[in-house]
């Protein structure tokens, strides 16, 4: 399964819908896959101690458990006060370390103005990076999304709808090749974070 998450918490935003297009693009590869939208999340439970399983909501529990068994992560993600949200920080600050993260392909799309989201990208894969991830090289940046989202959550730009159907092909070629490997983190983790028994 590959979790598209939807990296801020704002009800009806660009990011959902651009994260829609790319389900349905998964889809039709014939990947399962699932949004994962930070707006559906109820952030009032959570607490700031959130380091550690053993402080972590029961609200946040099955959707950590996603990330630790998605084959890949879609992180779709918007450009707030030039970085990512903040929600999205205080998510993955929730998730299980080394399970979560290491060996755990990531792909990213940034959308905002004249950068395309650049910023919050380059931020989120510092983040991916330091905690050993496999992050897809081929990122893309929707300029001015505003302008080339129509009214139907349809790309209406033809080169950056070529673009993000490029992506979707490549990262799943991207996940196949990780597995084929050996090197995926699902053959190598269990949900406690230790090495597998196989």
């Amino acid at each position: 399964m590959i979790e598209v998450i939807v990296c801020t918490n704002r009800k009806g935003s660009n990011s959902g819908r651009v994260a829609n297009i790319i389900l349905e693009s998964l889809k039709n590869e014939g990947q399962k896959a699932q949004l994962l939208d930070l707006s559906e999340v109820d952030w009032g439970e959570l607490n700031t101690h959130q380091y550690g399983e053993e402080n972590r909501p029961e609200s946040m529990k099955p959707l950590i458990d996603r990330i630790n068994k998605a084959d890949g992560l879609y992180m779709i993600c918007p450009e707030y006060n030039g970085s990512y949200p903040g929600v999205v920080k205080t998510f993955i600050d929730y998730w299980s370390y080394p399970t979560s993260f290491e060996k755990r392909p990531v792909c990213f799309t940034g959308l905002g103005g004249v950068f395309g989201g650049l910023r919050p990208v380059e931020h989120l894969q510092q983040v991916f990076g330091y905690r050993n991830a496999f992050i897809f090289p081929e990122r893309v940046f929707l300029q001015n999304v505003w302008s080339v989202l129509d009214k139907e959550g349809k790309i209406t730009d033809a080169l950056m709808s070529d673009l993000l159907s490029q992506q979707v092909t490549n990262f799943v070629k991207f996940i196949d090749g990780i597995k084929y490997s050996g090197l995926h983190a699902n053959l190598h983790l269990n949900p406690e974070g230790g090495k597998a028994d196989a």
